[in-house]
């Protein structure tokens, strides 16, 4: 007997003969200008709810930073469990955070917390997945490796229903591109296609001899060359025909189209060029890879880029297996205070704020029990391991209300004590205040289609 499909099962089935009659009509050229017009018709007929926001700012604290040390302190929990840091008063009434973000206790009315996100996949590989694409569970046929099996990335989305012909990227991801020897699922368009994937930035900005070298004419090309360049190459593909028919060929002509957009829009170009930022606001965003990332994606989101994320750190940066309050005390949490911080100071000053969401999260949370490892041999006093029952994700920007808590874990901060939050909610809340109905109808690469997102906007954030 079938089986119901559950709530966040996200395809839908299709007979082996229309597979087959997918992949025969691609090969003969038939398959693709079909896709694409169901895919602009599809977009065309979702109901798009009135858009809060232009740009949203993603600040992805990869590895997982520890909840209870942070944004959910619990001082009267056993020693064991609250550690070692205490949990000082911010400027939002009744709210309190960790004595090491200062800066950012005292911005407490500009943002809220929500304290009872949760999953089941503590593994960094699958949470990444789903809290940067927004999903509950993982797609058929996606693995702890980055495939065109994924779920596309919300820039990706925001690209397949709402297209730019501007020159200007849907999504910029900075300044690391997430790898363990091998991508992180969630930073592409997955089973949308590489046309529809984000700009990859993979240098840090606070580097001397930062530069973005797709995003640069060669010495000696000036824009009517590159006019003059782009006509011949189209006299060229004109020769290639027959092989354009191909999805890959036409995936990879539209890259070439993008990249050429992307070097004749002036603003993007400007946008990477840092170094032209007064020193007195680099250095209110801090002299380090944290600060200046933040201070990129400020310009970013100023040229018009809807999505940025900014990773903080390179690959499990916030993973505190050992020495977590000497890692968060030392090395993690005053950068992350002083660069988030002047990142709001800076948007509300120039009246960027209202129109840009700031989401900060991490992948899952940390073990509430201080030398607790889940499913690892050795026995570490002063480490977190991982932790999916329960963890933070702050709001900020695009009417939400600040100098609130949204949901609360229980005594221990293990599980959620009130409704828990999935990584669906946050997607459907930044697909929400971009104007974008979360269920919108998008296809796959066999044409099948399904809902972008699955989940609720959090309604909380903006009441």
């Amino acid at each position: 007997m079938s089986q119901p499909r559950s709530r966040h099962q996200h395809t839908l089935g299709m007979t082996r003969r229309e597979i087959l009659q997918v992949g025969y009509s691609g090969l003969l050229g038939l398959g693709l200008p079909s896709l694409l017009t169901r895919q602009t018709q599809a977009a065309g007929t979702n109901d798009a709810p009135a858009q809060r926001a232009r740009s949203v700012i993603v600040i992805f604290l990869t590895g997982a930073p520890s909840h209870i040390d942070t944004f959910d302190l619990k001082p009267d929990a056993p020693a064991e469990v609250r550690g070692t840091f205490r949990p000082i008063a911010t400027r939002a009434v009744g709210v309190q955070i960790c004595e090491h973000l200062p800066s950012l206790a005292a911005r407490a009315d500009r943002f809220a917390i929500v304290r009872s996100m949760t999953h089941g996949l503590p593994s960094h590989e699958h949470a990444t997945h789903m809290l940067l694409t927004g999903i509950d569970r993982m797609p058929l046929g996606s693995t702890h490796m980055a495939s065109r099996h994924d779920w596309p990335c919300y820039a990706s989305g925001l690209d397949y229903v709402r297209p730019r012909h501007d020159g200007i990227p849907s999504g910029v991801m900075l300044p690391t591109y997430l790898n363990n020897g091998y991508g992180f699922s969630g930073q592409t368009a997955g089973f949308l296609g590489a046309r529809h994937d984000p700009w990859q930035v993979r240098q840090d900005p606070n580097q001397p001899d930062f530069r973005v070298d797709n995003l640069r004419l060669p010495i000696g090309l000036s824009l009517s060359d590159l006019d003059n360049r782009r006509q011949l190459l189209a006299q060229v593909d004109q020769q290639r025909a027959s092989l354009a028919r191909t999805r890959a060929v036409a995936e990879f002509s539209s890259q070439q189209e993008r990249a050429c957009s992307m070097l004749t829009a002036s603003a993007i170009s400007q946008a990477f060029a840092v170094d032209r930022e007064p020193n007195a606001v680099r250095d209110r965003y801090g002299r380090h890879m944290f600060g200046q990332s933040l201070l990129l994606a400020r310009r970013l989101v100023q040229a018009g880029v809807p999505i940025v994320q900014a990773n903080m750190g390179t690959m499990n940066n916030w993973d505190t297996h050992n020495s977590n309050f000497t890692q968060l005390k030392d090395r993690l949490l005053p950068p992350l205070d002083r660069s988030v911080a002047a990142l709001l100071d800076d948007l509300e000053a120039r009246c960027l704020l209202d129109q840009t969401l700031v989401v900060m999260v991490g992948e899952f949370g940390r073990t509430p029990q201080l030398g607790g490892n889940v499913g690892t041999p050795s026995y570490v006093p002063d480490g977190r391991d991982h932790w999916a029952g329960v963890f933070f994700a702050l709001f900020a920007g695009a009417g939400v209300r600040g100098g609130q808590v949204i949901g609360s874990s229980d005594r221990i901060a293990a599980y959620p004590a009130t409704s828990p939050f999935y990584p669906s909610h946050l997607g459907a809340t930044i697909y929400h205040v971009l104007g974008i109905n979360p269920q919108s109808v998008i296809m796959d690469r066999l044409n099948r289609p399904m809902h972008l997102n699955e989940g609720e906007p959090i309604r909380q954030l903006f009441s």
